[in-house]
């Protein structure tokens, strides 16, 4: 078998700079029938969340992977990883040295989909409808640096920003700066459902049953400008309720392409499958996961409660007992390799011990056992999140300090009732915004931070932050964002546990599937095509 174990630069510090293809959507293949993609994300609109891929809403990886096929950002990460590169823009920069004001100029030529024209006054209504919705998503923070967008003609945008941010360019890459139709899009109120009106390498119609769309499909646009260069005429996103029944499909040829998220089980099976029509890719990542806690709940307020924990989740059997070779254990926010890394978990309380657990809760005059639930949904993150709960939970009860019980709770209930403050203690992940030390803390500890979370710590909010944004190297904001770090071991508003790799799964004439997935978790099905199976 000639199987394609494929490891990929993923990180900053360790990327190697690349120049996106350019050249719009000319070349790839001529028609015939759609590439078909599997995933196992769920896109549902309900009374909470009735806007789920409305870019000023929208802020989970499945649904940003769809904003991502269809609305045109000014910056784009790049095919190789590296710095942002300019996408419906010609050219982004700093005009300052203080990094406070940055300037875009558009391409010539960009269009809607409906062939109307984009200008400069369209990226201003985009990025100011999303700043000034402030959806509950939390998405909004992301530019919650930029002080005023104006315009210049009608092809120069112009942000003043508060503050220095040295990652201002990353979030133009993101797609709650995606350029939508002011015509489609109110000002003040979310759009509806799942109709999308962007400039991006496709177009979308969606197949919607019972307020779930359960299946998408991108035909190329061809009104679309931009750096990218588009591979196929069509691809079909579709959502299956499981990954079993997703590696099913796979198997029968009813679709082409596998991606989020197969179970480890299904991911060594195909390692070591002499089957030569499916080809499994494996690609570096940077998923994290985590658990998450509301420092205003009775039963996790003290401190101590959420250091024993620490002292006591043993990740390294976690891993191997769940994930085996396909996660590492994680001991802080930014994972390893990513430029500001620090072990400041491991630093603090080493290797996991009972008796350091104990000490923790009598010197804080914590009786025990705790008692607490851990919660997780049930069909976000794969199905071995029950069993990685399930091992958590046995970890903490056997140690005689916890009596912890596990909810599971599905993705659509589970995210509004963790913005209420409704768990004490609950397990989500992260894949990254972009790759940057900043986007594994900013979410989680500045202000407006997408957890809702109670915990707000000054000297990071004001100080610590602010100042790793100022350095446009990254190795100088090493200090500020160690000493973040440290405080999340001290004061675990946050308990890292693993971070994860990714895969892609395909029958063996499909091409570009290297690259279809970056390490942000990003799906660029633009790179898709057919070649000759065999």
């Amino acid at each position: 078998m000639n199987r394609k174990i494929l490891v990929l630069p993923a990180v900053a510090g360790l990327l190697v700079p690349a120049l996106a293809a350019c050249g719009g959507s000319d070349g790839g293949s001529d028609g015939g029938d759609a590439i078909v993609t599997g995933t196992t994300d769920r896109f549902i609109a309900t009374k909470d969340a009735p806007a789920p891929v409305d870019p000023a809403y929208s802020y989970d990886v499945g649904s940003w992977n769809v904003l991502r096929q269809t609305v045109q950002t000014l910056m784009i990460q790049p095919r190789g990883e590296g710095e942002p590169v300019p996408e419906a823009a010609e050219s982004c920069r700093f005009t300052d040295t203080g990094n406070e004001r940055y300037v875009c100029k558009l391409r010539e030529g960009l269009k809607f989909s409906d062939g109307g024209t984009v200008t400069a006054e369209d990226v201003k209504y985009s990025v100011d409808r999303a700043r000034a919705i402030e959806a509950d998503s939390g998405v909004f923070a992301l530019l919650s640096t930029i002080d005023t967008v104006e315009t210049s003609g009608d092809r120069e945008v112009i942000f003043h920003l508060k503050t220095s941010d040295a990652t201002f360019p990353y979030k133009l890459s993101t797609p709650v700066a995606g350029i939508v139709n002011p015509d489609d899009y109110a000002k003040d109120k979310l759009r509806d459902g799942f109709e999308i009106s962007g400039s991006g390498p496709y177009t979308l119609k969606p197949e919607v049953k019972d307020g779930e769309m359960v299946s998408a499909a991108f035909t190329k646009n061809p009104h679309y400008k931009g750096s990218l260069k588009v591979n196929n005429e069509k691809v079909d996103l579709r959502s299956f309720k499981d990954a079993d029944t997703m590696g099913g499909a796979l198997e029968k040829g009813d679709i082409d392409v596998m991606t989020r998220s197969m179970s480890p089980e299904q991911i060594q099976k195909l390692s070591e499958s002499a089957d030569t029509d499916i080809e499994l890719v494996e690609i570096q990542g940077l998923e994290i996961r985590y658990l998450g806690f509301d420092t205003d709940a009775a039963t996790v307020r003290d401190k101590a409660v959420r250091q024993a924990m620490a002292q006591l989740i043993d990740r390294s059997a976690l891993v191997s007992k769940v994930y085996g070779t396909q996660a590492e254990p994680l001991y802080s926010m930014v994972p390893a390799a990513i430029t500001g890394h620090s072990n400041s978990f491991f630093n603090k309380y080493g290797d996991p011990d009972v008796t350091k657990a104990k000490n923790l809760l009598t010197d804080a005059n914590v009786a025990t056992p705790v008692k607490l639930t851990l919660n997780y949904t049930t069909d976000h993150y794969g199905a071995a999140t029950q069993q990685e709960f399930e091992l958590l939970r046995k970890q903490l009860n056997d140690s005689g300090l916890f009596d912890v019980t596990i909810k599971g709770t599905a993705w659509d209930a589970f995210v509004p009732a963790e913005r209420k403050g409704s768990y004490e203690v609950y397990g989500m992940g992260w894949f990254p915004d972009f790759p940057d030390a900043d986007n594994f803390i900013a979410p989680f500890l500045d202000e407006d931070n997408f957890l809702n979370s109670p915990y707000a710590n000054n000297r990071i909010i004001d100080s610590l932050i602010p100042q790793s944004r100022r350095e446009a190297d990254r190795l100088a904001a090493s200090d500020p964002l160690t000493e973040i770090q440290d405080i999340v071991a001290e004061d675990v508003p946050l308990l890292p546990l693993w971070q994860g790799k990714q895969y892609v799964a395909a029958r063996d004439d499909i091409t570009g599937t290297a690259y279809v997935v970056n390490s942000s978790s990003t799906l660029q099905l633009w790179e898709l095509n057919r070649g000759v199976g065999g």
